[in-house]
């Protein structure tokens, strides 16, 4: 029965649901932290640290000595410095935060017999900071887990192309080459790397198995002494050498008897024979070659596998141990060690890191045990193996999760053998080894490439959504199929995206993005972890014999395959409280991927929550069992794009785990001692402990995101409060009272009001916007850099030529705008002049100079201005030099400043909104309040949405969310109802009816089911039917109107084709596509459309032309030439292919696509071309238009439409454009 549970100060939740899980959800941020914590093993003496992480690349290279070994340097340990600035420093001045690690280094010198001892610089690496992520270059980042398939051996069965049965099994190791056993009817070969087919039984023999005597008896053989030699002794083998009365040899030992031989024997008389009795298999191998000692193995195997090299005893032996003998390039790792002993049933070390004759023997009969098994013969070549199975490489037995610490180190792996290659070339290149010091011989530079490479540019390295506070949890708890050693996008199938039965409880069923992404990229679930092997383990609790154990301590951690051999019961199966024992007669359990009843007797386990099978985003649903997968799946996406809120508030109607997503999040400040609260302020709150301690807590306030939205802390205590430990100080942004709190809860009617929620479209009241329920504040990022040129420095001023002084009010003497300063589009926020070419001087022009002195040189304006649409306060300006921060700056740049505009943005029509079941929308209109429909006792509903949304989508969470909204608006409640175990209708409708016997307003008018007859705000009638009211929690999400709307007139082009860009960023324009140009053919409005294709796209001539003729008021001159077709009779020319044109009259001409024409003529045409045609850029009545133009970046201003540039030669010149793009120059300069 529900139960009240307090959930922060001054809250607490109502809470549904069976009772309360076993234990308590564990840390979801833990699998990054303790992963880059193994990787450098902290707090652990340099010489008690394992071979794990950054010590096992040291072992691997070390020592690292010369061509005769005379001279080794030997790496012993490492050390960890702390970093050298914090991590909010690191992001004001756009660092990585870092840290220094140094390495104790011994030169052994044999010649000299000297030992010395040194201290080097290793490179600096990144800091995970408390919340799982990196500080690079000043922005957060995160490094995304790996879901990749698990090194071992995975046997296989398909169909071959010759319609028989291939057998393989394949041996995957960690590095190094791959090895598949192939057997197909009675041939059994091996593929070493994917190259060259060999028999099998080479390389067992070069594993080993020396002889054919030592082969087949591994293989189950055993001589037979046959009496009788009849037919049936044909394909044995001869055990024996069969000689004739005068001792010549007829029939070699190891022969396979065939017809002649069988005749052979007959005419010799032989009766008795010794055989060997083996799988037919052996037997054709061996026919396929014909070695018999390691050796001659080894040199078959490099005959084969290389050709055209001279086949010599030790260059076979040196060939095979690089395969697999050597662990530097061929290891199965701990990991492969794991499962080959797991799957084979061997019981081999777990450091025993190379492939043994064990391995391959096991792995030889296991694939004709599955041979046997698949094909149902009764007699097993392999009894003692039984039945074999192949493997389901979906199956999370076979995938491991490789986080950040593996991650790095397979990258660093590559610069630390670099270093090993550089530090022996240095050996032998250093004049005096004797007086070489260790960083003589070490160059650390391709550690730190590897470091940036992986931090900067890898595909799992990746930009953090700071969206809301769950969008940085998920971020940090995601799992992707792709990146290095990974699937790609293209090759993923249908198998590797589904859902597999092992996925219950480790990875979410339900939350993975909805494009080409889907199932590649998933979520943890919320109680998964990893083992040490990097497999997802997830929590059981132990049933024996009918019985649950009620202890926390006898939770069990099952990884996938362990849980195989189990029956699993769900979390809530009905058992007794006080002694344990299960209730029912028949339970449901899980065994494999089949779900079967069976007595209580016989289940092995029960899971612990029932939100164990979802992840963390799609556990925060309220009724998530009604929805449909498909609408839970965008409910779940879409709570991760809800923008934090000026006003935030936790939801009615919750599940009971919002406090601890706000809690892991890192959003929040908790204090972090037991004591009291001796000072608040916004900034900054201070605990004294009981000992009389100080401990500051330090407040973020209006800080940009990555995405652009609000980091923003608000204190929560008041002095003289006493506080413990892990209690919460203040709120993080998206949070409430220590809960997540994405929307806000709103009054809602599902019914349709005058087709203004036709299509899912949503009408809101403007008390929501009054109230600024869904008002949020957003912060742009404005960038500049003064950079040197050619013809000298940038310059940052407030002097900025042909500028009035109202466009400068709100710079500095610096020429920075002010913080506080409210700004408007073309706003100046930074001044920047730029050096410009001088042109020469005539003669009385040098004459005043030398007169007059030298005037200031000619510079040009290119400050940033506030781009089109965007309005707000600079809340604050960055200044970056090479003073400060030298590593941050690009070469050539002298100082960057940065300038950040926060914006207030209310609701507003053409937002897009939603709720938490998949049901989104778009504001279609914004309703006076009076105007809404109300409830009987006069309350206006704030929301209307479409009752179709409903029936079609099948979310019916919502419905049942809006009704138990209500109640909790009606008792003051805040109420969870957790996933799979909720609030049951039965609970839901009898406390609405408690509510509709207690309000006289509602009495005798709310039906059981919640809905209620409202009244028209307009006219006051009563609406036709009842509808469903309640309280709906909605969050508005980050795709709003003021960012998407967008119009051009004049701007850039690409530089090919001339055509607009497309896209808001590159302020391009609307694609005419091939659909809208039927649509105009349909309407036959042909100039319209030449229009569209010539003079309004990529017709250059035909652009200046009109531009020119709009300019003076004068009629337009037809189109002339599109660049695109220009560039397809060139593509033509460059195939060999003449283009020209045929006229009516019988001649024909070359295609006139020169700049200069204004369309096809004729040669004899050319006459009458006059003067006005050829000339347009040196026109006097254009306003202030110069006669050389620079290409530049449009500011978009009306008054200063674009040309494009007559002077070629300038185009690629200083102050070029993006060479993607070309911009139109100023006419007004």
């Amino acid at each position: 029965m529900a139960e009240f549970v307090p959930v922060s100060k001054g809250r607490q939740r109502l809470i549904f649901g069976s009772g309360h899980d076993v234990i308590p959800l564990p840390d979801m941020v833990e699998v990054q932290r303790e992963s880059y914590r193994s990787f450098f093993q902290e707090g652990v003496a340099p010489e008690d640290r394992e071979p794990v992480g950054l010590q096992e690349l040291l072992d691997e290279i070390s020592p690292i000595s010369n061509f005769d070994g005379s001279f080794r340097l030997e790496f012993l340990g490492y050390e960890i410095d702390e970093p050298s600035m914090s991590q909010e420093e690191a992001k004001r001045r756009d660092c990585t935060w870092h840290r220094p690690i140094r390495a104790k280094v011994r030169l052994h010198n044999d010649r000299l017999q000297e030992v010395r001892e040194e201290e080097i610089y290793l490179g600096d690496f990144p800091v995970m900071t408390p919340r799982g992520t990196f500080i690079i270059n000043g922005t957060e980042r995160v490094v995304v887990n790996q879901l990749a398939r698990s090194a071992g051996v995975y046997f296989k069965s398909e169909p071959g192309a010759s319609g028989a049965q291939n057998y393989s099994a394949k041996i995957i190791p960690e590095r190094g080459a791959w090895v598949e056993f192939v057997m197909t009817g009675d041939s059994l070969s091996v593929n070493i790397d994917s190259r060259r087919k060999l028999p099998a039984t080479l390389l067992l023999k070069a594993f080993g198995l020396g002889t054919n005597e030592e082969l087949l008896k591994a293989f189950g053989g055993v001589v037979e002494d046959l009496d009788i030699v009849t037919e049936e002794a044909a394909g044995r083998l001869l055990a024996e050498s069969v000689t004739d009365s005068r001792g010549q040899v007829l029939l070699h030992e190891g022969t396979r008897l065939d017809k002649d031989g069988l005749e052979l024997l007959w005419e010799q008389g032989r009766t008795s024979l010794k055989v060997w009795n083996v799988a037919p298999i052996f037997v054709s191998a061996l026919e396929k070659e014909n070695t018999n000692s390691t050796d001659e193995a080894l040199l078959e195997i490099l005959r084969r596998m290389r050709p055209n090299e001279p086949v010599r005893i030790e260059g076979a032996r040196e060939y095979f141990d690089e395969l697999f003998l050597d662990v530097r390039r061929y290891t199965l790792g701990r990991v492969g060690r794991y499962k080959l002993n797991r799957r084979l049933g061997l019981d081999l070390k777990k450091d025993e890191y190379l492939l043994t004759l064990d391995d391959l023997i096991r792995i030889v009969k296991g694939l004709v045990a599955l041979r046997d098994t698949e094909e149902q013969r009764d007699d097993m070549t392999f009894p003692e193996i039984g039945e074999e199975r192949v493997d389901d490489i979906d199956h999370l037995g076979n995938r491991r999760v490789r986080s950040i610490g593996e991650l790095l180190q397979s990258q660093l792996r590559i610069g630390m053998l670099r270093l090993e290659r550089i530090a022996k070339e240095r050996m032998t290149t250093v004049a005096d080894l004797s007086k070489a010091m260790a960083r003589d011989l070490i160059n650390v530079r391709p550690l730190a490439a590897a470091l940036r490479e992986f931090f900067g540019s890898g595909q799992l390295s990746q930009f953090m959504d700071q969206n809301n506070p769950l969008s940085e949890l998920t971020h940090r708890r995601r799992l992707s199929a792709l990146g290095p050693g990974g699937l790609s996008r293209e090759r993923a199938g249908f198998e590797a995206r589904d859902v597999h039965y092992t996925h219950y409880g480790r990875i979410c069923p339900i939350e993975t993005p909805e494009g080409p992404n889907i199932g590649l990229v998933t979520s943890l679930g919320t109680y998964a972890r990893l083992n040490e092997y990097g497999f997802l383990i997830t929590p059981r609790r132990p049933v024996k014999n009918g019985v649950v154990s009620m202890k926390a301590e006898d939770i069990v951690y099952l990884s996938a395959d362990e849980e195989d051999t189990y029956y699993v019961g769900r979390a809530n199966t009905p058992f007794d409280p006080e002694t344990g024992r299960l209730t029912e007669d028949a339970v449901y359990a899980r065994y494999k991927g089949d779900i079967v009843k069976i007595a209580p007797e016989q289940v092995d386990f029960l899971d612990v929550s029932s939100k164990q099978v979802v992840s963390a985003s799609a556990a925060l649903i309220p009724f998530l069992e009604h929805d449909d997968a498909n609408r839970a799946l965008m409910g779940s996406n879409m709570q991760r794009q809800a923008v934090p809120l000026l006003l935030p508030k936790a939801p009615f109607v919750g599940t009971g785990i919002e406090e601890r997503v706000a809690r892991d999040s890192g959003c929040c400040v908790y204090s972090s001692c037991d004591g009291s609260v001796t000072y608040v302020d916004s900034d900054r709150i201070e605990v004294t402990d009981d000992g009389g301690g100080r401990h500051e807590f330090e407040l973020d306030k209006f800080l940009r995101s990555n995405q652009g939205t609000i980091i923003h802390q608000r204190p929560k205590v008041d002095v003289g409060d006493k506080v413990k430990a892990d209690e919460l100080l203040a709120d993080g942004q998206s949070v409430d009272g220590g809960e997540l709190a994405l929307g806000r809860n709103v009054l809602i009617a599902f019914v349709p009001w005058e087709g203004y929620n036709y299509e899912d479209a949503i009408l809101l009241s403007e008390k929501l916007v009054k109230e600024d329920y869904f008002s949020s504040i957003h912060i742009e990022e404005y960038e500049i850099d003064s950079r040197d040129t050619k013809l000298g420095p940038e310059e940052i001023t407030r002097d900025i030529p042909n500028v009035g002084e109202d466009a400068l009010r709100n710079l500095d003497e610096d020429g920075v705008v002010r913080i506080g300063a409210e700004v408007n589009p073309g706003d100046i926020l930074v001044g920047k002049v730029t050096p410009k070419g001088e042109a020469d001087h005539s003669p009385e022009e040098k004459l005043l100079r030398a007169i007059f002195g030298e005037k200031a040189g000619e510079v040009r304006d290119t400050s940033l201005h506030l781009p089109h649409g965007t309005r707000g306060k600079v809340v604050s300006v960055k200044r970056l030099n090479h003073v400060d921060n030298p590593e941050s700056l690009s070469p050539g740049v002298n100082e960057v400043i940065k300038v950040y505009v926060a914006q207030w943005r209310k609701i507003t029509v053409g937002d897009k909104m939603s709720g938490r079941h998949g049901n989104k929308g778009v504001v279609s209109r914004i309703l006076p309040v009076e105007d809404m429909p109300y409830l009987p006792d006069g309350t206006p509903v704030d929301v209307c949405l479409n009752p179709l949304g409903v029936p079609s989508r099948m979310n019916l969470g919502q419905v049942l969310e809006v009704i138990l909204g209500f109640v909790a608006l009606k008792n003051g409640w805040h109420v969870g109802t957790p996933v799979f175990e909720g609030a049951t209708e039965e609970e839901i409708y009898t406390m609405l009816q408690e509510i509709s016997d207690r309000e006289p307003d509602l009495r005798g008018k709310l039906s059981s089911g919640g809905t209620i007859r409202l009244r028209d705000g307009r006219t006051g009638d009563l609406m036709a039917e009842p509808s469903t009211v309640g309280v709906m929690y909605m969050l508005k999400l980050n795709h709003l109107v003021d960012d998407k709307l967008h119009a051009r007139s004049v701007g850039p082009y690409s530089l090919i084709t001339q055509q607009p860009l497309g896209g808001k960023a590159q302020f391009g324009g609307q694609r005419f596509g091939e659909m809208e140009v039927w649509a105009l053919q349909g309407y036959g409005a042909a100039h319209v459309l030449q229009e569209m294709l010539t003079v309004k796209s990529d017709d250059i001539r035909g652009r200046l032309k009109t531009y020119e003729k709009i300019i003076k008021g004068q009629n337009l001159t037809k189109p002339g030439v599109p660049e695109s077709f220009k560039v397809l009779v060139k593509e033509l020319e460059g195939l060999g292919l003449t283009v020209s044109i045929d006229y009516s009259d019988g001649t024909s001409g070359p295609l006139p696509i020169d700049d200069d024409d204004d369309g096809p003529r004729r040669p004899s045409d050319i006459d009458n071309i006059t003067a006005n045609d050829m000339m347009f850029a040196a026109e006097a009545d254009l306003p202030g238009q110069p006669a050389e133009r620079d290409v530049e970046e449009s500011d978009g201003e009306e008054e200063s439409e674009m040309l494009p540039d007559a002077d070629e030669e300038n185009a690629g010149g200083e102050n070029a454009a993006d060479p993607e793009t070309q911009e139109m120059p100023n006419l007004n300069e």
